[in-house]
């Protein structure tokens, strides 16, 4: 699958210019001799005591590199459509540290959202939302599964993510031989914990193949929940249209950018998410 590198070009893998300033920083979990940072986005005037559905945004980067930042505007927006977005730090894949140690902090920062639901005026509904290697990560805690039993996101939202990564050499390289590949490879334990899930795919992704994502949703379906999957031709990983060199020299198409931004609302909203414009 080679997502070797969507780290050679941070802009398409979330990272943004003059990224937006998050209102609030927190630190979620103490690892390792690393404290792991969430940062908040609140709707206009979010008041505490009038919770509203939340939304935890996972950077992509290949497991390797990579920064919330990358996610701050989207984070904005999904605030803007009336939702407390938490941008996620997440141990990345350097010496001792694999995708397992990735997951399970995306577990406890799933579990330090609901934990202080009450303080930061979260409802007791959480989506994600994750970007290649991190809509692998969001999806493995609906998948899976989070080593200490916490439930995964009630809402998938995707974005050129890695659902099928049990032949991918530059996954395997990053596990270490810690665990056999096919045990962290989402696209194989989708089941009934599996919530309603949308995806943004590119035609012709050679980092993250379409035939991850439509089997994934085939096999969503067949046990009777939603998957929308958006394919967009003519472009390839995150909706770049240089087909070429897909792991940098990023060209998104704008149209299909906007596009698929529109595609997660609207599944925002027919699942009765905040569905604010």
């Amino acid at each position: 699958m080679g997502i070797a590198l969507c780290l050679l070009n941070a802009v398409a893998c979330g990272a943004q210019e003059q990224a937006p300033t998050p209102e609030r920083q927190v630190i979620y979990r103490e690892v390792a001799g690393q404290a792991l940072s969430i940062y908040a986005f609140f709707p206009a005037g979010h008041d505490s005591s009038k919770p509203a559905d939340g939304i935890l945004l996972l950077h992509g980067g290949g497991w390797s590199v990579g920064s919330p930042e990358w996610t701050f505007t989207t984070a904005r927006r999904f605030a803007a459509w009336g939702l407390v977005a938490l941008a996620v730090q997440y141990r990345l894949s350097d010496g001792n540290v694999t995708p397992i140690e990735a997951l399970a902090d995306v577990c406890a920062a799933l579990a330090w959202a609901r934990a202080h639901a009450g303080e930061i005026g979260l409802t007791h509904r959480i989506a994600g939302y994750g970007v290649s290697a991190g809509g692998h990560l969001i999806a493995a805690t609906a998948t899976v599964g989070c080593p200490d039993g916490e439930a995964g996101p009630d809402v998938l939202l995707l974005w050129s993510p890695a659902l099928d990564v049990a032949g991918d050499g530059w996954f395997r390289q990053k596990l270490k031989g810690r665990a056999p590949v096919a045990a962290y490879s989402p696209v194989e334990h989708v089941g009934l914990s599996t919530p309603p899930t949308s995806i943004v795919q590119g035609a012709e992704d050679t980092v993250t193949p379409l035939a991850g994502a439509r089997r994934y949703c085939e096999r969503l379906v067949s046990i009777g929940t939603v998957c929308d999957l958006h394919v967009y031709e003519g472009v390839g990983h995150l909706l770049t249209r240089n087909l070429a060199v897909q792991e940098r020299d990023f060209d998104p198409d704008p149209e299909a950018v906007a596009h698929g931004i529109e595609r997660h609302r609207q599944f925002l909203v027919r699942l009765g998410f905040s569905p604010g414009k």
